[in-house]
């Protein structure tokens, strides 16, 4: 087991090697003067020469990739030319609004769509398998930032029970928090809970089919023990996959959510860098992604270990 994880480690750093190339290009293959375009066509020449010095745009591009890689790695990201400061700083005051919303959203979705992906497998056919079947459907189908919209128009504007945006910290006042956090986190939920509620389906349906659930059966096993104990623990590993990919919300947000509910996270900030030409900051967000999405990566596929001991042993 450790020397799979290591394998996985190694995979994970190369992959995050090459995000940091495709992050660095940013300043490379946008056409103009990067200063210049940060700075606005009305900069002076020095502030320009100033901007290009401090990004190390007058080096080689070899010298540029080294210094800007060993600078993050030292947790120097560089200074936000929209928001005037240091680009670590903003990051860090953004990823516990997006980590809270995101852990709320993907505990949510994951609590609630396991169970009734099982009993839509363990009661095909009936009714209760097609009102969550066509729920999942319509999970699928709707538009996040319309969902919001109707939130905030049914629940804060028509019937006053929740704020229609904002976000306060729940250690500042945690009612208020919760208050705020139903409807962004429900809006977040909603795809999760439906792809994963179909997947577990999916799976499930195709584990109670094998023999060894019925030889389990015939055993005299009980069927919760026969679900639980043998087909949820077979089933499980296409919806640890499906699971693994929700978790890039941790940081990277739903940038839609966190738009329509005036969310100061992770998310706002990168659309506010991109359309504001804030490359510094827009180069800091990718790899903070990068490497939460890295992480789940490598915790996925040591989940996959777990649960299957084939997995661990071929690799």
């Amino acid at each position: 087991m450790v020397a799979f994880i290591v394998r996985r480690l190694i995979q994970s750093v190369f992959v995050l090697l090459l995000v940091s190339l495709i992050a660095f290009s940013l300043l490379q293959i946008i056409p103009g003067d990067p200063a210049v375009i940060m700075l606005g066509s009305e900069a002076s020449p020095g502030q320009i020469e100033a901007l290009r010095h401090e990004l190390w745009l007058d080096q080689p591009l070899p010298l540029q990739y080294f210094h800007w890689l060993t600078n993050f790695l030292q947790g120097n990201w560089g200074q936000s030319v929209l928001y005037h400061e240091s680009v670590a700083s903003l990051i860090l005051t953004r990823i516990p609004v997006t980590f809270y919303l995101g852990l709320v959203a993907l505990l949510l979705s994951t609590l609630v769509s396991i169970p009734f992906g099982v009993i839509s497998a363990v009661r095909r056919g009936n009714w209760l398998d097609s009102v969550i079947s066509v729920g999942a459907n319509l999970g699928m189908a709707i538009p996040i930032f319309w969902l919001g919209i109707l939130g905030i128009y049914l629940f804060a504007l028509k019937l006053g029970w929740l704020p229609v945006q904002g976000y306060t910290s729940p250690f500042e006042n945690f009612g208020q928090s919760i208050r705020q956090l139903i409807m962004p986190a429900i809006c977040l939920a909603v795809v999760p809970l439906a792809s994963l509620t179909r997947q577990t389906r999916s799976s499930m349906l195709e584990v109670i089919r094998q023999d060894y659930i019925r030889t389990a059966r015939s055993k005299g096993l009980k069927e919760s023990a026969v679900i639980t104990s043998h087909a949820l623990k077979n089933a499980i590993i296409p919806v640890i996959t499906l699971l693994g990919l929700q978790l890039r919300n941790l940081v990277g947000g739903s940038v839609l959510v966190e738009q329509v509910f005036n969310i100061p996270g992770m998310g706002r900030l990168m659309v506010a860098s991109v359309f504001n030409k804030d490359f510094v900051t827009v180069q800091g967000t990718i790899m903070v992604v990068a490497v939460v999405v890295a992480l789940a990566n490598l915790l996925v596929d040591i989940s996959y270990g777990y649960f299957d001991p084939r997995i661990r042993y071929d690799n």
